[in-house]
């Protein structure tokens, strides 16, 4: 299995994969990943035929450079087939939906190993996003956080969940589940994808601006979006500042000075940065010249 790297992603677009309106535009979004999706979006009658392009539309939504992926179905007669019909060099992994527990995971990375063998493609090419969607998923959402090397995200999914509940998908409902689900992913060393509350409204209002903001401040790495307006919203959230680059950029440079000089922390803006504080500033750095 190749070595995980984890992806720099702050938005992740869903565009059905039968909606060929969407599918041309997509990559003009601005998303740094789009998901194709052959789930909740592609009714019944639909699920073959958009299956069947789903490879075609992964050419085409990552023209632009984002990454591509494709959340399959969790039945698996259709998961099945959907694997089958996205692995391949275009798609870089796939969302897996109302994930039941790790040996689920292990299970679908079972398949899809098959096929990129088959393929030529290197082992592990194929890299996977897990929806934490049920409470008796939540019970095991650490051993799915750490279930697979294919792992890099994971997301505790509002909607599905709130029905489960029998709950209204607000922060005050979902914040328990959520925020074990960035304990567990930041454990497990992928990232917490997601935001505290449903992802299912589209306007640009300072309420959803506050939601975006308390969720990154709590640990979220990125976030899904239904709408393309939503996309510049999730990458100011989730993408650092000017103001956050350049004192990140300063605090580096002080402990580095403080480091050369045998320190182990040192006094920045009135405040005592050590290896951790440091750390974050670094991992702030790092992620804006990936993006």
């Amino acid at each position: 299995m190749a070595q995980r790297t984890l992806p720099t992603w702050r938005s992740l677009m869903f565009c059905p994969a039968n909606a060929q309106r969407f599918v041309d535009k997509a990559h003009t979004r601005g998303a740094d990943a789009i998901i194709l999706d052959l789930e909740d979006s592609v009714s019944g009658g639909e699920k073959a035929a958009a299956r069947e392009g789903v490879a075609q539309a992964a050419v085409t939504v990552g023209q632009g450079g984002a990454d591509v992926l494709v959340r399959i179905n969790r039945e698996l007669h259709w998961a099945v087939p959907d694997i089958a019909a996205a692995v391949g060099p275009a798609v870089t992994g796939l969302v897996l939906p109302k994930v039941m527990g790790p040996e689920h995971v292990r299970l679908l990375s079972e398949v899809v190993a098959t096929h990129e063998l088959a393929l030529g493609l290197p082992l592990g090419h194929t890299r996977f996003v897990a929806l934490v969607e049920s409470a008796a998923a939540v019970e095991h959402i650490g051993a799915i956080a750490r279930a697979d090397a294919r792992m890099v995200a994971m997301a505790v999914g509002g909607e599905d969940l709130s029905t489960d509940l029998d709950a209204e998908p607000s922060a005050d409902s979902l914040y328990v589940a959520k925020m074990l689900g960035v304990h567990a992913a930041r454990a497990a060393g992928i990232l917490p994808l997601g935001v505290l509350a449903s992802v299912a409204g589209v306007a640009d209002s300072d309420p959803y601006r506050a939601m975006l903001a308390r969720s990154r401040a709590l640990g979220f790495a990125c976030a899904t979006c239904v709408h393309p307006a939503q996309v510049p919203l999730l990458n100011a959230a989730f993408g650092p500042t000017a103001a956050q680059l350049d004192r990140a950029g300063r605090l580096v440079a002080a402990y580095e000075a403080g480091v050369a000089q045998g320190l182990g922390a040192v006094l920045f803006e009135g405040a005592m940065v050590d290896k951790p504080v440091a750390e974050r500033a670094y991992r702030l750095l790092d992620r804006a010249q990936a993006a």
